[in-house]
C-alpha cells in the first residue's frame, strides 16, 4: 500500500508511492560519457585560467600565486548590488528594486572536473569562501536571507560546464523559508527543543536511512524524502547560521559533503543534482529554534502536474532502500585514482 508521510520539519506530507517503487538500481542513469572525456582548459571558457580579465572579481585563496577559487561578480546577475533599495505600491501590485549580490564561485582551475573527483581541499575552499562571501553580505544592512548552492547539470540549471556554485544575498526573506521558520519555531514552542537536532537524533538512533556520520555531521535520507536519494546533512552542533561554523567543522563538513557525492557519482553513474545550503535569515541568527543544514537532491526523476498542482511530492524509492544502497557503493582506491591527482 502506498503511504503518506510527514517531513516533521516542514510538516509537509510526501506520498512514498510503494506500488510504483523502483528499486534504487533503476535509477542508474545510461553513461553519457565522463567528465574526464573533456579537456582540462578550454581558452574560450571564462571560468579557465587566463581568462580571469573576464570577470570583475571580489576575491580569490589564495591572494597571491596560482589561485585555487575565485570569486566573481555574476555577468548576468540575478539581482543587481549598486541598485537602491526601494519599495513600489501601486494598489494590490507591489515591487522591489531588483538589489541583492550574486556571485560565481570557481571551485577549480581544472575545466574537467567535479566536487566527487577533486581532492577534498576543493570543497573545504569553497565552503570557506560561502563564509568570505556571507562575511562580505553581512556588511549590508539591507541584506536580509543569504543563500550558497551548487547546480550541477543541465537539468540541475547549470550553464557553463566550468565547476562553479554561487552565492546570493536578498534583502528579503522568500516565503518558503519563513514558512518552514514558523514550523520550527512552533516545534520549539511545543517540545523546547529544535527540530533539526530531534530528527538528526533519531535517524542516528534508527540507523536505516542513515548513510555516513562524522564527528560533527550525519547525512542520511529524511523519513518523508521528497525525491529519490534527497538527503540531509545535518551538523550536531546546534547552530542557527552556516557562518558560525568553525574550521574544524567546515573541514568536515567538506569530508562528508565530498564522501556523498562520490557515493551519487559513482552509484548513480554521475546525475545531474543541486546541493543547498539552507541558513537562518539575517535577522534570526541567533534564534534557539533554527538549525542549518545542507540538502543534496539528485535530479533522477521529475516533478510533474500533480507536484505542480498541489505542492505535495510523489517519491517513487523508499527512502530507507534509497538509503542503503548509497551506503553500500565502492568507492574507487584513490591512491589509484584519478581524484588523487
Amino acid at each position: 500500500m502506498p503511504e503518506i508521510r510527514q517531513n516533521l520539519a516542514t510538516r509537509e506530507w510526501v506520498i512514498i508511492a510503494t506500488e510504483r517503487a523502483r528499486r534504487p538500481e533503476q535509477f542508474i542513469l545510461p553513461s553519457r560519457g565522463s567528465i574526464l572525456d573533456r579537456p582540462e582548459h578550454d581558452p574560450n571558457c571564462p571560468f579557465c585560467p587566463g581568462n580571469e580579465e573576464l570577470d570583475l572579481e571580489r576575491f580569490r585563496m589564495p591572494s597571491t600565486g596560482d589561485w585555487q577559487v575565485r570569486v566573481v561578480r555574476n555577468r548576468y546577475p540575478a539581482l543587481l548590488e549598486n541598485d537602491r533599495y526601494q519599495r513600489h505600491f501601486h494598489g494590490i501590485n507591489r515591487a522591489l528594486a531588483g538589489f541583492g549580490y550574486h556571485d560565481i564561485v570557481v571551485e577549480s582551475r581544472r575545466h574537467n572536473t567535479c566536487a566527487a573527483l577533486e581532492p577534498v581541499e576543493g570543497l573545504i575552499n569553497t565552503l570557506v569562501a560561502f563564509q568570505m562571501c556571507a562575511t562580505i553580505y553581512r556588511g549590508d544592512p539591507r541584506i536580509e536571507h543569504i543563500v550558497f548552492f551548487k547546480n550541477h547539470g543541465a537539468t540541475a540549471g547549470t550553464s557553463l560546464l566550468h565547476p562553479h556554485a554561487q552565492a546570493v544575498a536578498l534583502p528579503v526573506v522568500p516565503h518558503d523559508i519563513r514558512v518552514r521558520n514558523e514550523e520550527a519555531r512552533r516545534y520549539f514552542d511545543d517540545y523546547g527543543e529544535c527540530v533539526l537536532c530531534r530528527m538528526r537524533e533519531d535517524e542516528e538512533q534508527q540507523q536505516d536511512r542513515v548513510i555516513v556520520s562524522s564527528r560533527h555531521f550525519t547525512a542520511f535520507i529524511p523519513y518523508a524524502a521528497y525525491s529519490p536519494f534527497h538527503l540531509w546533512i545535518v551538523p550536531r552542533r546546534h547552530a542557527a547560521h552556516f557562518l558560525d561554523a568553525t574550521i574544524e567543522e567546515i573541514e568536515d563538513l567538506a569530508h562528508v559533503l565530498r564522501d556523498v557525492l562520490r557515493r551519487i557519482y559513482y552509484g548513480l553513474n554521475d546525475p545531474d543534482y543541486n546541493y543547498i545550503i539552507r541558513s537562518a535569515p539575517e535577522s534570526e541568527r541567533m534564534a534557539r529554534h533554527l538549525h542549518w543544514y545542507v540538502t543534496v537532491i539528485p535530479r533522477v526523476t521529475q516533478t510533474a502536474g500533480f507536484e505542480m498542482g498541489t505542492g505535495m511530492f510523489i517519491n517513487t524509492a523508499l527512502p530507507e532502500e534509497s538509503a542503503r544502497f548509497l551506503r553500500n557503493v565502492v568507492l574507487p582506491d584513490e591512491s589509484t585514482n584519478h581524484d588523487s591527482d
